[in-house]
């Protein structure tokens, strides 16, 4: 019996190969946009997963600095470390920033703690060079997407900074690389005014903010002691929002994310109807090219089914090497993308069975068409 789908793809075989390989590459684009989703859910976990702290202390009514502005007293830390609970409090800071490298600006989240505190923010695990931040100014922490190097002076804010340390994987919950710096240079940085400002405000009878401010308090609870409970009696007691690790990683995964993943579905739902739309057209062109064939066949007495089943395996096998192609294409560009991109099976193989129903569903169209023939169009009737 001919095989009508191995005689077509024999005869095309180069188109058939260069459509699946374009409709792959749209495919590659959905496994990459999935990749995103998945980099930034990770991305989002970096940082409290490095600064380890049990509580986040913000400003009463916000939900924390990462998705809204908060400022609190740095003295705060002193009056929340002696309750019942509470092992040792810090302050930190975070600020988004330009920071001048030998490319250009580069976007960056600065990070701000006591190096001489009790609870660092760099997960030493992370340092590739050099060392963390020991004094009190003048000295930075870099992350390697950022381009600076070891021993470099960069400027920031009014003074002049050593790059001492460079870590690898630190990024802010929206990707951005992170900064080190003191909490003293980070507050200087937030929240000092310049001289031309103070001048204007003292001009207006406005007294000047206090630089002694944080963005948090992070906390570390006694071993034995519930989180919830001491969070609660920081919040009675302090009239502060305050956060547990787990309700801080549910902001940051939820809150922050979940507007970013409604879209990104949204272009992976539009990307595959695409691909199904274009590979039921390329299979319906295929099918009129060869319907005078499928009408011979009807006439020497072929059932519908044998010829249906052609159309059917001639369209998977396109959809299969087009997931091929996605896989590929996919895994040569991801590590280009300037945010972290995570490619994982499970989510692949969810594509390879869309691929498949979608790949069905395509063949309708040539299906439909096939049961349409009219036998007499064999003999030009």
């Amino acid at each position: 019996m001919i095989n009508l789908a191995k005689r077509e793809i024999e005869h095309t075989l180069g188109k058939f190969l260069v459509t699946s390989a374009g409709v792959g590459m749209l495919l590659g684009i959905v496994l990459i946009m999935i990749g995103v989703y998945r980099g930034m859910i990770i991305d989002a976990q970096v940082l409290i997963d490095d600064i380890g702290a049990d509580l986040w202390v913000v400003q009463e009514g916000t939900l924390g600095p990462f998705a809204e502005a908060s400022r609190v007293h740095e003295d705060l830390k002193n009056s929340i470390g002696i309750i019942e609970g509470v092992e040792k409090a810090e302050g930190i800071t975070f600020q988004n920033m330009q920071v001048p490298t030998q490319s250009g600006l580069v976007r960056v989240m600065a990070v701000g703690y006591d190096p001489l505190g009790d609870l660092p923010a760099i997960n030493e695990s992370r340092l590739r060079e050099g060392r963390t931040l020991k004094e009190e100014h003048y000295e930075m922490v870099a992350t390697d997407k950022i381009g600076l190097k070891l021993g470099e002076k960069v400027a920031l804010g009014r003074d002049i900074y050593t790059v001492v340390g460079i870590t690898h994987g630190s990024v802010s919950s929206g990707g951005d690389p992170l900064i080190y710096v003191s909490l003293k240079d980070a507050q200087e940085l937030q929240f000092l005014y310049s001289n031309a400002r103070i001048r204007n405000d003292r001009a207006r009878g406005i007294r000047g903010e206090s630089s002694h401010m944080v963005n948090a308090v992070i906390a570390k609870t006694k071993e034995g002691y519930d989180v919830k409970e001491v969070a609660n009696d920081i919040e009675r007691w302090k009239h502060k929002s305050v956060y547990t690790y787990a309700q801080e990683k549910e902001i940051l995964t939820k809150n922050l994310i979940e507007r970013a993943s409604k879209q990104i579905g949204m272009f992976t739902v539009i990307l595959v109807v695409v691909s199904t739309i274009i590979i039921a057209l390329i299979i319906y062109t295929m099918t009129l090219e060869k319907i005078k064939e499928i009408s011979i066949m009807k006439l020497i007495g072929l059932p519908d089914r044998v010829i249906v089943s052609m159309i059917v395996q001639e369209t998977l096998l396109m959809g299969i090497l087009a997931f091929i192609a996605a896989n590929m294409f996919a895994h040569a560009i991801y590590t280009k993308f300037p945010k972290r991109v995570v490619l994982e099976i499970p989510d692949a193989l969810i594509l390879f069975i869309v691929v498949l129903i979608a790949s069905i569903l395509a063949s309708f169209v040539g299906v439909k068409k096939v049961l349409a023939a009219d036998p007499r169009e064999a003999i030009g009737g």
